[in-house]
């Protein structure tokens, strides 16, 4: 299972078999296995319940992260930000500002392709209370480090709430670049090297039904990030 849509010539080919396979934390394959999931709302599937990596275009110049997968989503389905109601937010908005090339993300096989961008998670399994301890990232960041590596032309990065910017920030630290005392605000951003990280509220239930996150201000996010695009050009 290739981390890209379709490049199987891409180095990282076996990036997604290996972040499938990983039982580095013990807690998180506990939990991914055992979690509670209505059989009964989706009969007759299959649930993964195993790490998600990453899915989309590692061409693309748009890096897009979230915190982890969600116990009735990705650890269902199998696909990062598929099958729940943040992946509903989520792929609608990007379909209206032409990163996707439909509105729904429902399950691996529904025909999502992503364009000219790349969605992931900085932790891959679906932590308890949704809330990974600082080792279990600490396990999961080269990960994510390497998915970075994989996007030759990658010009921007949209981290999904405190969580995911701090988790990208923590690696660009990493690289040598002194943004350790960065904070996350929404709707701003950050330049680093020749890459601007764009901040957005997580597109959570929670978020979105209290009104801390809305369509119109995400949509705004995303209209930012491609006008910037275009200058990048």
């Amino acid at each position: 299972m290739p981390i890209g849509q379709e490049d199987t010539e891409s180095p990282c080919i076996d990036l997604g078999n290996r972040i499938i396979s990983c039982k580095k934390c013990p807690r998180l394959v506990l939990y991914r296995q055992s979690v509670s999931i209505s059989a009964k709302r989706y009969p007759g599937q299959e649930f993964w319940r195993k790490p998600v990596p990453g899915y989309g275009d590692v061409k693309g110049r748009l890096l897009i992260v979230g915190m982890a997968p969600a116990a009735s989503g990705g650890n269902r389905t199998g696909r990062v930000f598929t099958g729940d109601k943040s992946a509903q937010f989520l792929v609608s908005a990007l379909f209206k500002s032409g990163f996707c090339n439909q509105p729904t993300s429902e399950a691996r096989d529904d025909g999502l392709r992503y364009l000219d961008a790349y969605v992931t998670a900085a932790v891959k399994c679906v932590p308890p209370d949704n809330k990974p301890t600082l080792a279990e990232l600490d396990n999961c960041l080269p990960y994510l480090k390497e998915e970075i590596s994989c996007m030759p032309n990658l010009k921007a990065i949209l981290v999904l709430g405190r969580f995911a910017f701090e988790s990208i920030v923590r690696i660009f630290c990493s690289m040598g670049y002194n943004v350790s005392r960065s904070s996350f605000q929404n709707r701003s951003f950050l330049d680093v090297g020749n890459v601007r990280i764009f901040m957005s509220f997580h597109p959570s239930p929670r978020n979105v039904n209290t009104g801390k996150l809305s369509e119109d201000s995400f949509m705004q996010t995303l209209l930012g990030i491609r006008e910037y695009l275009k200058k990048t050009q």
